[in-house]
């Protein structure tokens, strides 16, 4: 059995700032096991009142856009200017093994053996949003332990990558200059949340083609409607090789940061995402409790054989399971 530290013991840890303490409450939040989660909602509670002070920046952008590149040049300029950073990458999960990679730690060669930075991979598992399953509960770890920029790296998959929206102060979202047409299904719904785009590689021969796509891209946006914060979502070029622009990258951000905790939507924006999170763990243990039900399992085996066959449509398939549940109380 896995050795398990006190609730005391992992709260001071985590203040002290020791990171293999910090792994080991990332492993607690992140197991299934009951016992595991009752122990680190005690954590949680211990170390909430040093939380919160950090700033919170999510980066998305479809697989080949470079966001490890990304990450490992810009979290190399943020400890430069004497920074504490957290990275808290999410692999995908295979649907046929339930296996993950975990390779971004890998590929941030130098970040990963800074002083200043941490680097924790996390399987995406089945959760949906390009995030993992407890993403916010680490990031409330994160900031216990002294680390006053978070960087959350999502899997970059699409239109669900908007969930990361609803846990970070600033969504940086990373474009690709001459990718074509097969990003318009992303663009929308991605770029309507984001606070900033950042046209990446832009160097050498592609230097050029990324200035175009920053002017399209800037077009583009004007389209859509006003954010409500009085912050229009500029768009930047970078290299993660060069590091041009990677200074501009941060200086937006502390401009976004600047006016929205000036203007409140900042405070407003962390006290809605308290009450996604409310709602999303709501709906978890609402499902987790309705097939925890006696004769649940059985049934629900029968009845999605008979959907599986036709017999049964997946509607009134699941009218009739609600039935069952609620008349077998």
């Amino acid at each position: 059995m896995r050795h398990r530290l006190t609730t005391d013991q992992y709260a001071t840890g985590i203040l002290a700032g020791d990171r293999l303490v910090l792994s080991q409450a990332i492993t607690l939040i992140e197991s299934r096991r009951a016992d595991d989660q009752a122990l680190a909602q005690q954590v949680l509670e211990h170390i909430l009142p040093n939380t919160g002070k950090s700033t919170r920046i999510g980066i998305t952008g479809v697989p080949g856009v470079g966001k490890s590149t990304f990450i490992e040049s810009f979290g190399t300029y943020l400890t430069s200017l004497g920074h504490t950073l957290a990275v808290l990458t999410v692999d995908p999960t295979s649907q046929r093994s339930g296996g993950s990679l975990l390779g971004d730690k890998t590929r941030m060669e130098t970040l990963s053996v800074n002083p200043n930075a941490y680097i924790r991979p996390s399987p995406a598992g089945d959760s949906l949003g390009g995030v993992a399953h407890r993403t916010r509960e680490t990031m409330l770890l994160c900031e216990a332990a002294g680390f006053d920029i978070i960087l959350v790296e999502t899997v970059g998959v699409g239109q669900s990558e908007t969930v990361v929206h609803g846990m970070v102060d600033f969504f940086l979202l990373l474009m690709l200059a001459g990718a074509g047409d097969e990003l318009q299904g992303m663009k929308r719904g991605i770029m309507e949340l984001a606070d900033a785009l950042a046209i990446t590689k832009a160097d050498g021969t592609n230097e050029s083609a990324a200035n175009r796509a920053r002017l399209e891209y800037q077009n583009a946006l004007h389209l859509f409607p006003p954010t409500g914060t009085g912050w229009f979502p500029p768009v930047l070029t970078c290299s993660a090789v060069t590091t041009d622009g990677v200074a501009t990258i941060w200086q937006t951000i502390q401009a976004h940061q600047a006016l929205t905790a000036q203007n409140g939507h900042r405070a407003h924006r962390r006290q809605e995402q308290q009450l996604s999170w409310f709602r999303s763990l709501l709906r978890q243990r609402l499902e987790s409790r309705f097939y925890e039900k006696p004769g649940i399992r059985t049934q629900l085996s029968i009845i999605e054989e008979q959907v599986r066959t036709g017999a049964l449509l997946p509607a009134p398939a699941a009218d009739r399971l609600l039935h069952y549940s609620m008349d077998n109380q």
